[in-house]
């Protein structure tokens, strides 16, 4: 699974949500994580997927350097909506099937499976990381990092979340794609159990075919 390189307002397609900022120097072990330790992370894991809704802001660090910003909202099981500030023009959207790259400006849509992105982990029912796909989990004063790499789902990919090991929140999330690339998002002024619209995660399918029937 290739992810590419967004130019400074237009991200990566895939990369969009993902990736790690140059600051964050993780030492990721090919060892199993401690008894301990995967008891810790499956305890994180445990509350994150219990909060079903959460809304609040972002801040995403590319694989150049490049830093944009927005709003978030999550709805669990699969659903997500990124609203990047202008002058971005992009706009993420997960229905619980599939994942939306939108160009509102140039009115693109680039589709692809949930189940075949790292979004799966952070957006699932319930996450289980009992399996080998945990990779290293680190427990420090300030941060519990989980580095998770299941080849089955992510292909080279490879998502590392962080979370505050007193409330368990999480704090930001990190992907590395096939190419080495990393981008971090980091969230704040988070608020949970919040509702939302019928449509707020509706993806256009109907428009979607249409626009790709005329531009071929």
């Amino acid at each position: 699974m290739t992810m590419k390189t967004f130019a400074k307002h237009e991200m990566s397609r895939r990369g969009v949500l993902f990736g790690a900022a140059c600051a964050l120097a993780l030492s990721i072990s090919g060892a199993a994580p401690a008894a301990a330790s995967a008891d810790t992370a499956q305890k994180i894991a445990d509350h994150f997927s219990s909060v079903r809704t959460m809304a609040g802001e972002f801040v995403q660090f590319g694989p150049s350097g490049e830093q944009t910003g927005g709003k978030f909202y999550i709805e669990r099981p699969g659903k997500l909506l990124f609203l990047y500030e202008k002058p971005s023009p992009i706009r993420v959207v997960a229905d619980g099937q599939s994942v939306v790259v939108n160009n509102k400006k140039l009115d693109t849509w680039e589709v692809y499976p949930l189940g075949k992105t790292p979004l799966r982990v952070l957006l699932g029912d319930r996450i289980d990381l009992s399996g080998s796909a945990v990779r290293s989990v680190t427990e420090a004063d300030d941060l519990t990092t989980i580095v998770i790499d299941d080849k089955q789902v992510f292909g080279d990919s490879q998502i590392t979340m962080m979370f505050d090991p007193a409330t368990y929140d999480l704090r930001q999330w990190t992907v590395r794609d096939a190419q080495g690339k990393d981008t971090t998002v980091m969230i704040f002024n988070v608020q949970q159990g919040v509702r939302f619209g019928a449509d707020t995660f509706d993806i256009p399918y109907r428009r979607i075919h249409e626009a790709k029937q005329s531009s071929n």
